[in-house]
């Protein structure tokens, strides 16, 4: 039974959070109707919800006693894939600036190369967290998942997502 220590799991439940956050909806308060929505937004979020259920899978395992590989390892495989996604679901003007009810910020399709790279650095450390969830260490993964937050959903969400504190 393998137990994570105290500080990877204090780096773990941070990182979760963080991630919870990142995954939310994107609620804002515009009034659009879903005619005039283009499909990529839907997709998206639905996305970003998908990864969110997938890193609370994740979450929910590491606090565990015995946390089940069979339900981490599909989880880590299910958000690098759909990060992978991201670049297609973005469409030219579909910003909360355009008058979408949506949490991207116009600074994607001003900052083309910028936000590639942060998808890129995303879909990256996405893939270190599979790589420990294949080690069945969930300390390992725990590492990745804080990193994954950081430096993946964390440095994009800063300069390309509305700020919903």
């Amino acid at each position: 039974m393998a137990r994570m220590s105290v500080p990877s799991f204090f780096a773990a439940a941070s990182a979760f959070a963080l991630l919870a956050a990142c995954s939310g909806g994107a609620e804002n308060g515009a009034e659009d109707s879903a005619a005039d929505t283009p499909a990529e937004i839907e997709q998206r979020q639905e996305n970003f919800k998908a990864i969110g259920d997938s890193f609370k899978a994740i979450r929910e395992q590491l606090e565990t006693d015995a946390p089940d590989f069979a339900v981490i390892t599909p989880a880590a495989a299910d958000i690098n894939e759909r990060l992978q996604r991201l670049p297609d679901l973005f469409p030219d003007g579909t910003s909360v600036e355009a008058g979408y009810d949506t949490e991207a910020l116009a600074t994607i399709w001003e900052d083309p190369e910028g936000f590639a790279e942060a998808i890129e650095n995303g879909v990256a450390a996405s893939a270190d967290m599979m790589a420990a969830a294949a080690t069945g260490d969930p300390e390992a993964v725990g590492g990745q998942v804080g990193n994954l937050g950081l430096n993946g959903c964390k440095a994009c969400h800063e300069k390309y997502r509305v700020d919903d504190e």
